[in-house]
């Protein structure tokens, strides 16, 4: 069971990704072109004809496969990068516990469909890509897991901080000795399935003590979808480092990245839209990586990182050594990404392709083709029974976020026998009229009784009131089935009142789904931004 919701009418996406999917054409300007042309593909795919990516490189994503034991097609597809017209797809996250949240697994599937699509459109070998974020320091982000209970309830399991968490780049961080208690703890939240078993197992396997947490994520999304083609990199990876050196040192000599962003930023708030960055004047668009991640910022003179002053020639003596001691913030990741694969569109999320619009002039800056920017797809999984009760009722879907009974009592005075709404709203009517009349005539006997007559018609209103909503809920009493099933539905939906794809990891969803979910979402999400989509596997 399948059904599409204009994504325009969901509340948490803003305009700006709206607009992206329906009206192009007004943001054409910031962006290289509309992923929805044909032409577009042709174009980009031509562009990037022109820009090779170092084929060294591949040595260096095929040793990092082989250290996780990769599957055997993700370690094929990687090769095909040394294809003189292979061209990749890409997305990217952090490295979220458990492979983190069901809008990851989206972005990595959607990647997968546009690189199959590609290939069969254009007769280009595409390659599908996952970048792992392992460079952000936000501990917060990552150490957490949340599933839904039998009950239907949110359930949050979370590693300890390791020494360095909130400091250090997630990718230098180690899983702890406590995995086997978090483990043990997600075992006791899911839902105890056929599927339970194999899917603890395989995570066991992935997340061991001591294991980097950048490599257990790898791992994990390997033994997800490697068998499909995706390829995973860690782009903490030191060996990656020296062949983004050039792109790092033009942006210390040269670096107008936060300006030109700015400046997009500020276009793009003219047009009604916001900006996602907004980049200080002095900031330069890369991280010292030793330890913690600190800042770089121009000064008058010369530089900073952190609070300690550095000069132009010492960093890049410094680049020239350690280029692994150096590392892009978010508005230059897009572009050591493109330095070191041949893409020609990234899989992005609203608010990243927020930030992508700001990136046009920093692309021709830098002299590198931009990308196509297709919008993962959006979609919440309902089991048969929260479909069928959704469908039963002709309850929008939105209508149950907010986590109020509001929606619920509407569906449940919808059960109730028109005559008795009717009788309801007769005594209503017939009350005001008749303690109108009251008021209107009261004065000519003694003016002071008209504040009493309004008083009576005030405690009649309200005593009826209060008779509707005892009815109500004598109604809810009688119908304690409506109710679970609407409690059932929006628990799946927006669990604690958020949106599933973001609130609920995707390991729930393989251990009450199976493996076999994953090739029903290949074939059954649809390449179409334009649309948030429910799905019933």
């Amino acid at each position: 069971m399948q059904h599409a919701i204009d994504i325009r009418r969901v509340p948490w996406i803003r305009r700006l990704a709206s607009d992206y999917a329906s009206d192009h054409g007004a943001l054409a300007a910031f962006f290289a072109g509309d992923p929805a042309a044909p032409e577009a593909w042709r174009a980009t795919i031509a562009r990037r004809s022109a820009a090779r990516p170092p084929a060294p490189f591949v040595d260096v994503l095929t040793a990092q496969l082989e250290s996780r034991n990769a599957p055997a097609e993700a370690r094929a597809y990687a090769e095909s990068l040394r294809l003189s017209d292979a061209v990749a797809v890409v997305t990217g996250q952090q490295a979220g516990l458990f492979g983190g949240p069901l809008f990851t697994l989206l972005k990595a599937l959607t990647t997968l469909q546009l690189a199959e699509r590609v290939s069969r459109e254009h007769g280009v070998p595409a390659v599908p890509v996952f970048w792992i974020d392992a460079e952000d320091h936000d501990w917060n982000e990552v150490a957490a897991c949340a599933v839904l209970d039998t009950d239907w309830q949110v359930q949050r399991v979370a590693l300890a901080p390791p020494p360095g968490a909130g400091e250090a780049p997630v990718g230098t961080l180690q899983v702890g000795d406590d995995i086997g208690g978090v483990l043990d703890a997600l075992t006791l939240a899911l839902p105890p399935t056929e599927f339970t078993a194999p899917l603890i197992d395989d995570l066991r396997r992935c997340y061991r003590p001591g294991a980097g947490m950048a490599d257990a994520f790898g791992r994990w999304l390997e033994t997800v979808l490697g068998s499909r083609g995706l390829v995973v990199f860690d782009s903490s990876d030191p060996a990656a480092k020296p062949f983004a050196r050039d792109l790092f040192e033009r942006e210390l000599r040269d670096g107008r990245t936060a300006a030109l962003a700015g400046d997009a930023g500020r276009r793009l708030a003219a047009e009604g839209y916001h900006a996602q960055v907004t980049p200080a004047a002095d900031s330069v668009a890369l991280f010292r990586v030793d330890g913690a991640r600190q800042p770089i910022r121009r000064t008058t003179d010369g530089f900073t990182i952190g609070a300690a002053p550095a000069a132009l020639g010492e960093l890049v003596d410094a680049l020239e050594r350690t280029p692994e001691a150096f590392g892009p913030n978010v508005l230059l990741r897009p572009l050591m990404q493109d330095t070191l694969f041949p893409t020609i569109c990234y899989v992005p999320g609203p608010s990243e392709l927020a930030y992508l619009a700001q990136l046009k002039d920093v692309y021709e800056h830098f002299g590198l083709p931009m990308p196509l920017f297709h919008p993962r797809a959006s979609a919440t999984l309902l089991d048969s029974a929260g479909a069928r009760f959704l469908d039963r009722h002709d309850l929008a879907f939105e209508a149950l976020q907010p986590q109020d009974e509001a929606a619920l009592n509407r569906l449940l005075e919808a059960q109730l026998p028109a005559a008795v709404e009717q009788s309801i709203e007769d005594a209503r009517e017939a009350i005001r009229t008749r303690l109108a009349a009251v008021v209107d005539v009261v004065p000519a006997v003694d003016p002071t009784l008209a504040g009493a007559a309004r008083s009576t018609l005030g405690r009649m209103e309200h005593d009826l009131k209060t008779l509707h909503n005892k009815i109500l809920q004598a109604a809810k009493r009688r119908d304690e089935t409506l109710r679970r099933q609407f409690t059932r539905a929006r628990a799946q939906a927006f669990p604690d009142g958020h949106t599933q794809e973001r609130a609920l990891g995707f390991v729930g969803f393989l251990n009450r789904f199976g493996p076999s979910l994953i090739d029903r979402l290949l074939t059954e999400l649809p390449l179409d931004p334009a649309h948030h989509t429910l799905i019933t596997p």
